[in-house]
């Protein structure tokens, strides 16, 4: 398959998933797509529909041709390359958080040899058949490695900071990106509107806080009135429905107790003052400041553990509001070019 081939048949997929999201798909296809998404929230306990449409709503914006051929644009591609093996290691913690990987792999002309999360095998295993259907030749561009890896040239791994270590020992002879934990933060100057803030409780609340691009820390001005954030968290209330977070949100409840920690409570979320940049599911980090430039300062001095940065604030590489699980297709994770990557392999 040559480049305009493969960006033509990711864009036939981002044309399924935008015919889905507006219902619009025959009832055979329709179907399978059900299927493979009821699937994938029976063996996820954190996956919901909801969740699952976002990913697939973001998706649909990005696998078009025109931006697909932006993206690329970006590059110098040569088409008569030494494939190779790219082995991709896929988390499973929010829906489709693997693909963007694989599409990379793909449009860089190599091979995808894709280990699947238990955790999000579905769905994938779904966009995988549909590609192949769409286009035979695209069998030849990747396989699904149930096993041990064994032949490959380069790895994409994701995990958290101790499977990291792992993947970095494991694979140390190999051209690698291994991503770790991150987070990501947002900066308020205390005169957001209502707007603002209800888009925020989007940004920490999709996919329960699962997700590197998940606010989990919160810089407030001094004397800021928390209530402001309460008030805007109460259209997410339903998230204490679903049992892997409640369960969370209990656990941590009990542990501050039993610690005697401050912290404050809506019956579905806590927010907890803390210097630190990840909190755990159920709970928000917050933190005071005086000036804005101790804030950058703790950014800097934290750049390996944040993703993004919601703010207004000028000065800062930032993400607007509601946009942290809305990324385009060249926001990479841990702002490693991946595409680069892949090409300086050949």
């Amino acid at each position: 398959m040559n480049l305009n081939q493969r960006i033509s048949l990711f864009a036939r997929l981002g044309s399924l998933f935008k015919n889905y999201e507006e219902n619009n798909l025959d009832a055979k296809t329709k179907k399978l797509f059900d299927e493979a998404i009821e699937n994938s929230i029976t063996y996820n306990s954190f996956f919901t529909k909801k969740n699952i449409n976002k990913s697939i709503s973001t998706w649909s914006k990005n696998l078009t041709k025109r931006s697909l051929n932006n993206f690329i644009s970006n590059y110098s591609l040569n088409e008569n390359i030494n494939q190779k093996k790219v082995a991709i290691i896929m988390a499973g913690n929010i829906p489709l958080v693997g693909f963007h990987d694989f599409l990379c792999v793909i449009l860089s002309g190599n091979i995808a040899i894709i280990k699947l999360s238990s955790k999000d095998y579905h769905l994938l295993n779904y966009i995988l058949d549909y590609l192949t259907k769409e286009n035979h030749n695209f069998s030849n561009q990747f396989e699904i490695c149930n096993d041990n890896l064994n032949e490959f040239d380069a790895v994409i791994a994701t995990g958290n900071n101790i499977s990291a270590n792992q993947f970095d020992l494991y694979f140390k002879n190999y051209p690698r990106i291994i991503r770790r934990n991150r987070h990501s933060i947002a900066v308020l100057e205390g005169d957001e509107s209502n707007s603002d803030l209800e888009l925020l409780a989007d940004d920490i609340f999709y996919h329960y806080g699962l997700g590197c691009r998940n606010v989990s820390k919160i810089f407030i001005p001094s004397k800021y009135n928390l209530d402001k954030l309460f008030k805007s968290f109460m259209a997410w209330k339903e998230v204490i429905n679903k049992n892997s977070y409640a369960n969370n949100y209990d656990y941590y409840r009990a542990i501050y107790l039993l610690n005697k920690e401050n912290f404050y409570d809506n019956g579905f979320v806590l927010l907890k003052k803390s210097n630190k940049i990840g909190s755990p599911v159920g709970t928000i980090y917050f933190e005071y400041y005086d000036c804005l430039d101790d804030v950058f300062k703790i950014i800097e001095n934290n750049s390996e553990k944040i993703q993004c940065i919601v703010s207004k604030i000028n000065g800062l590489n930032k993400t607007y509001f509601g946009q942290t699980q809305e990324p385009k297709i060249d926001d990479y994770a841990d702002n490693v070019d991946t595409f680069d990557f892949l090409l300086k392999l050949n």
